[in-house]
């Protein structure tokens, strides 16, 4: 719900803390609607695309891959980021299909299915998500610091891994059971 921009913090100041190779981290100078100044953390990300592959008998292609950031391996949908903050999501979403999965889809058999921001107290990140149909083998090409294995899934099993804590990562839970509701 939109509120009167007179009661909205503004910004006052940003300076860069790391500029980073997937990130940028600032500290935001904020006065709040009080006239009280505070520091607020702000994460800058360019920007990704995910997508739900989906084989011809209904199976989802899901990866499973280690993240760093909380030191165990995930179960997701195949995603990664813009090339450039103006790729357009479905040509990265068509590219990480096939660089993750080792299936392809004609950039026609993309549809769009959601866009989300994935943490938005601290950071810009949004993600559009697409469907693929159509898949076709190829091969995966993956980047020199991934290590992904591929699994097939039914949409019933991996409701049961999202409902029964399996599968954690957001992009994934939005997109499973958004994906579901359209069935």
């Amino acid at each position: 719900m939109e509120t009167d921009k007179e009661l909205r913090p503004v910004r006052i100041g940003r300076k860069l803390i790391h500029n980073g190779t997937v990130v940028d981290i600032y500290q935001d100078r904020m006065q709040l609607p009080d006239g009280t100044e505070e520091n607020f953390d702000f994460i800058k990300h360019k920007g990704a695309a995910a997508v739900v592959p989906v084989m011809d008998d209904g199976r989802i292609i899901m990866v499973r891959q280690y993240r760093n950031a909380i030191d165990c391996y995930t179960l997701e949908i195949p995603a990664g980021g813009l090339n450039g903050a103006d790729e357009p999501t479905k040509d990265a979403a068509h590219r990480e299909l096939e660089e993750e999965t080792g299936y392809y889809a004609d950039i026609n058999d993309l549809d769009f299915l959601l866009s989300l921001y994935t943490t938005v107290a601290f950071c810009n990140e949004k993600i559009d998500i697409y469907v693929a149909k159509n898949l076709k083998k190829t091969v995966q090409h993956l980047d020199d610091d991934e290590f992904i294995d591929v699994e097939f899934h039914t949409i019933e099993e991996l409701t049961d891994l999202v409902l029964n804590g399996k599968i954690t990562d957001a992009k994934t839970i939005a997109a499973l059971m958004t994906y579901r509701a359209t069935l």
